[in-house]
């Protein structure tokens, strides 16, 4: 990626002294190297602008280096055309099942729209979510990005269908049938009731009575991010190109 952002800076230090071949390739990837940290600093600096200027709504934010993640996974899947909308929505599986642990945020206009329960697969844990998987029938939730897809009728009403773009990690989303659904056992009420939220199949669901709105906005070739430590590295080396 870098080679291909600034070609003339490479051709030149490939070009001078054809005949030091190991001295040209030192002061190459020095170069590289050094635009790459520039390049971080730029991209760091405007996330940490938009996440600065964010509209909460009177919502509570996500942290910074969750939002991180996600808005440097937005601006890869942007840019290769994988997403179309200005939509991101992040789930932060570090947080209790208790908390409102999703976010939907406009990017247009840097604004946060909703924030609500989210659930996560019955295998993947109790109030925290702990252990993840992409394989079928495991009842587990599976991290990453993920472009939204289509809206359909299923037996949980109307669902929103998930495609999985980490490879190995969350790329058997569709195959699975892990979608956006809304579930009776994600509410207020049923915390109150099992000290924990309800847990799903390994699908994200959420309030029944929010479904239909989140699931209409953010259909279509959106950003989706679920977030959990266990797995913080570069997007470059995640992402399915």
């Amino acid at each position: 990626m870098i080679y291909k952002i600034y070609p003339l800076f490479v051709f030149l230090l490939l070009s001078f002294g054809k005949d030091s071949k190991n001295t040209t390739d030192l002061k190459t990837n020095a170069v590289v190297k050094s635009i790459a940290k520039v390049e971080k600093v730029t991209v760091d600096s405007k996330i940490e602008s938009v996440y600065n200027t964010l509209n909460s709504n009177n919502f509570k934010m996500p942290e910074l280096k969750t939002f991180s993640e996600a808005l440097k996974g937005f601006y890869l899947l942007k840019e290769k055309g994988v997403i179309k909308k200005n939509i991101l929505t992040l789930i932060d599986f570090s947080m209790s099942s208790n908390t409102k642990r999703l976010w939907v945020i406009d990017l247009t206009t840097n604004k946060i729209l909703f924030n609500s329960l989210v659930a996560h697969g019955r295998n993947t844990g109790e109030e925290f979510a702990s252990a993840f998987s992409n394989l079928n029938s495991s009842f587990k939730s599976s991290l990453g990005f993920y472009a939204t897809g289509e809206i359909y009728q299923g037996k949980h009403g109307a669902s929103l269908r998930l495609d999985g773009l980490e490879d190995g990690v969350n790329d058997n989303a569709r195959q699975r049938g892990v979608v956006m659904h809304g579930a009776d056992y994600v509410s207020e009420s049923f915390i109150r009731n099992h000290k924990r939220l309800g847990r799903s199949q390994g699908c994200p669901a959420l309030p029944v009575e929010m479904t239909s709105e989140i699931i209409q906005l953010i259909k279509d070739k959106s950003c989706l991010y679920i977030y959990h430590p266990s797995r913080s590295f570069a997007m470059e080396e995640r992402l399915i190109s």
